[in-house]
């Protein structure tokens, strides 16, 4: 009996809503497919559906059903090679937005981003999810994590400084070069074999900080690495721990960083089992108030309350509640990799429409450069901007679809010499360097 028909025949028992994956899930396991039939066998097996510890529900991330990436990913690339990076070649589309994509971006893993301020339980979450340590994992009341932490899949477990990680062509972090050796000392990627590593990317960053703290400063621009990793995750979880509800300045500016992710973003308020019901209430109260003077949304942020270690829960009263929070976080998470293509179509899509703005801009404004007196010109529409894109979005009927664009790109040209710089090299029409 073949491969696919014994996939079917066990669909077909256990799960004939799946049958429409059958290709997809042998495509996936190709050369392994022993593997797939006796981790389906043990997912399909009651015995085994719900293991716990110390009266919690162990988060298990070994369903063979997850992540299963479609060749798509293959059309994608070949894609954005053909027809859109040309375009932002020919438009210098990433010396304005972002950088050109390379295949390493495409193929990633989705990306989980951990965030808050220090001792929030960020690195005890992770610790939750793999359940075991990672490599180089640092746990205590004082900020403990100092540096970005990259846990990926590998067949050794070993931690790789940031300087090597950036020249690794087949991970996704080559573009982090841009923010210096300061911040390169301060990332690494700590690699090791686990389920649900083989399936997602998880990001640990650093305790904001707080009070006096600010003041130190970091050798590098902490805000722009989080808004960098923030565009490329998948989910950004933001930890709040139920004794520390402030917001620094800095944790302000992070969570500023983040505009734009909206729809990525969950808030864990962590350690809620160290309080009483009625201080439950309050802290929720007080939570929601300090991030509604920061996040400007319309929409009530989701909001997952519990205690994400492996300890048993204190205030038992509370407990049927907090396992309920903790499950639907852990599905959220799970939810992941089974959306990861469709995200990765959804990013090149909105890439796309930027870039097709971006070209219309760059190009009415090229069209508007005389045979003489060049430099004049450009000067001229560097510093009446606004009203060009005008111009182009109602020549071209652009309406809503571009408004952001034209937004941001009202950003990307303000008047600094780099960026001056930048518009004279895409308004130049000949091919040699601009003279200005």
């Amino acid at each position: 009996m073949s491969h696919r028909q014994k996939l079917v025949n066990f669909y077909t028992h256990h799960a004939p809503e799946k049958l429409n994956t059958v290709d997809a899930l042998l495509e996936t396991y190709r050369g392994k497919e022993q593997q797939l039939f006796a981790r389906l066998e043990e997912k399909y097996s009651k015995k085994n559906k719900h293991r716990r510890k110390n009266g919690k529900r162990i988060p298990g991330f070994d369903d063979p059903e997850d992540g299963i990436y479609p060749s798509v990913l293959t059309g994608l690339k070949a894609m954005y090679k053909k027809t859109l990076r040309p375009l932002e070649e020919a438009y210098l589309f990433h010396k304005f937005f972002h950088p050109l994509l390379r295949d390493s971006d495409i193929d990633a893993k989705p990306i989980v981003m951990l965030t808050g301020q220090y001792s929030t339980g960020k690195t005890s979450f992770i610790k939750y999810l793999l359940q075991r340590d990672f490599p180089g994992i640092r746990i205590g009341p004082e900020p403990t994590t100092d540096r970005f932490v990259a846990i990926m899949h590998g067949e050794d477990e070993r931690i790789v400084p940031g300087n090597a990680l950036v020249m690794q062509a087949d991970k996704p972090f080559t573009g982090l070069t841009k923010f210096g050796g300061g911040f390169l000392t301060r990332l690494e990627c700590a690699s090791m074999q686990s389920n649900l590593l083989a399936k997602i990317t998880i990001v640990d960053t650093p305790g904001v900080l707080a009070g006096e703290k600010q003041s130190m400063g970091r050798s590098y621009d902490f805000e722009a690495v989080i808004g960098w990793f923030a565009n490329r995750a998948d989910r950004i979880l933001i930890l709040f721990d139920a004794h520390k509800l402030d917001i620094s300045d800095e944790f302000k500016k992070v969570l500023l960083a983040l505009r734009g992710n909206d729809d990525k973003v969950r808030v864990v308020l962590n350690k809620a089992d160290a309080v009483t019901t009625s201080q439950l209430m309050r802290v929720y109260g007080s939570m929601m108030w300090s991030l509604g003077k920061v996040i400007n949304t319309p929409e009530v942020m989701r909001v997952y309350i519990g205690s994400f270690w492996n300890e048993p829960i204190k205030n038992q009263s509370l407990a049927a509640l907090f396992e309920n929070e903790m499950n639907d976080l852990i599905e959220d998470i799970k939810s992941i990799p089974r959306n990861g293509v469709l995200r990765k179509i959804n990013e090149l899509v909105k890439r796309a429409r930027m870039a097709k703005v971006h070209a219309l801009v760059i190009g009415h404004l090229r069209s508007q450069i005389p045979m003489f007196g060049r430099k004049k010109k450009q000067k001229q529409l560097t510093e009446n901007l606004a009203e060009e894109f005008f111009s182009v979005k109602k020549m071209h009927d652009l309406v809503r679809v571009a408004h952001a664009v034209v937004s941001s790109s009202s950003c990307a040209f303000a008047p600094s010499a780099c960026n001056i710089r930048h518009v004279c090299l895409a308004l130049c029409p000949c091919p040699c360097p601009c003279p200005c």
